[in-house]
């Protein structure tokens, strides 16, 4: 779809796209109630600006949707296809790589109470490890920080992407 297409949506059907991006509904009610947007940069910008009012719980939320990094990713809505896309990298990660992100994967989420969030798109499964045993080590207030930034990184890559389309 293009921004004029996007602009154009009614409320429900907007909301569900933008939930694609990110599945947080205050974030989704200020994107689509802002609309209309000149062009896919003024949306972007618009969505980045909403995103630095997530709080924990609304990272807390949008993290129930997301799989685990190397974990298989299911199901044929948006979501799962964006996931698969973002995650592409993945598929080739050496065993001894895919094992160590498994298992942070796990000590991420014993110590933080959440997945382990990374913006995959354009990383390496190697970065994608170094990132995760990197911030093994933050504070929790520091580490939900990086988490929500990962979020938003994702959330506007998914919107470009969508909008982008046709």
């Amino acid at each position: 779809m293009n921004i004029d297409d996007f602009n154009a949506l009614d409320a429900d059907s907007a909301r569900a796209e933008a939930t694609v991006w990110a599945a947080i509904p205050s974030w989704v009610d200020a994107v689509v109630g802002g609309r209309p947007y000149r062009d896919v940069d003024d949306l972007a910008a618009a969505a980045a600006s909403a995103a630095r009012d997530w709080t924990r719980a609304d990272l807390d939320a949008a993290l129930a949707h997301h799989p685990r990094i190397g974990a298989r990713v299911t199901g044929e809505d948006a979501e799962a296809a964006a996931s698969r896309r973002e995650q592409a990298s993945m598929t080739d990660a050496a065993d001894d790589v895919a094992a160590r992100i498994a298992a942070g994967n796990g000590a991420y989420e014993a110590r933080f109470g959440r997945v382990f969030l990374i913006r995959a798109a354009g990383r390496s499964p190697e970065e994608m490890l170094a990132e995760l045993e990197r911030r093994l080590a933050n504070d929790d207030e520091t580490e939900a920080r990086e988490a929500a930034g990962q979020l938003a990184e994702i959330a506007v890559l998914r919107l470009r992407a969508a909008v982008a389309q046709g």
